[in-house]
């Protein structure tokens, strides 16, 4: 998925004297205060973070009213920085005629409107949900619990909003695209099945011009050839 990144930082957490006995933990803290907020200095929201370094005798204390002392500290920080036209990928958790919900990595909200949703997708109602149905594909079905990818139009980094949109072709349930992923593959595979053992079944037939097997080896060979084939395709 978009959007995510990982990113070393070298910070500086002031902590006040009465932390001074504890660094360690006072770091810690302050640290997991930045967790899920928004960031302007790093340019996205603090997801998880890992020190890298913590050098408590490299602290200065700075002079003012409060003597606040500052630690510096080497950290590999995961930001979610959503940005337009990126893909991003959730769980619906509410759907009606008039949008859909999704839920991102657990705590970012995102709607997608109607008008942003191509069409492609019906709205309808079945067995009782509500969801939006594929004209093209019988199987590309959204509803409550899907997982789908969609572009992000905007983000509201104040609330960790997500303005999404299903307009551009390669977006809806992502259900959809691995099966038709392994679909390809088994197409694929059996293409490459059926020439092999048509290559199998010329060879034969050669050899047996070539004068390199007898007739009778040769019909045995091409029986065999031939069964395995029905076989394979059955």
């Amino acid at each position: 998925m978009e959007g995510l990144k990982v990113s070393n930082a070298n910070l500086t957490v002031y902590l006040h004297p009465s932390k001074s006995r504890d660094a360690s933990e006072a770091i810690l803290r302050e640290l997991s205060s930045l967790l899920f907020t928004f960031s302007e200095a790093l340019d996205g929201v603090v997801l998880a973070y890992d020190i890298n370094s913590l050098d408590n005798k490299a602290a200065k204390i700075l002079s003012g009213v409060i003597p606040y002392f500052g630690v510096p500290l080497s950290v590999d920080l995961l930001l979610f920085s959503p940005k337009p036209d990126m893909l991003l990928e959730g769980k619906v958790v509410k759907l009606s005629q008039e949008s859909i919900h999704v839920v991102v990595l657990g705590f970012s909200s995102a709607i997608i409107t109607e008008k942003d949703i191509r069409e492609e997708f019906v709205y309808k109602i079945k067995h009782e949900q509500d969801v939006y149905a594929s004209k093209s594909h019988k199987r590309h079905v959204i509803k409550v619990g899907t997982m789908i990818r969609f572009s992000v139009k905007s983000f509201d980094e104040e609330i960790l909003h997500i303005y999404g949109s299903l307009m551009p072709d390669h977006t809806g349930s992502i259900h959809i695209y691995i099966f038709l992923c392994f679909t390809y593959l088994q197409k694929l595979h059996r293409i490459a099945k059926k020439r092999e053992s048509e290559g199998e079944l010329t060879t034969v037939k050669q050899d047996a011009i070539d004068g390199k097997i007898s007739p009778l080896d040769s019909a045995l060979k091409i029986k065999r050839s031939k069964k395995q084939k029905i076989q394979e395709e059955s």
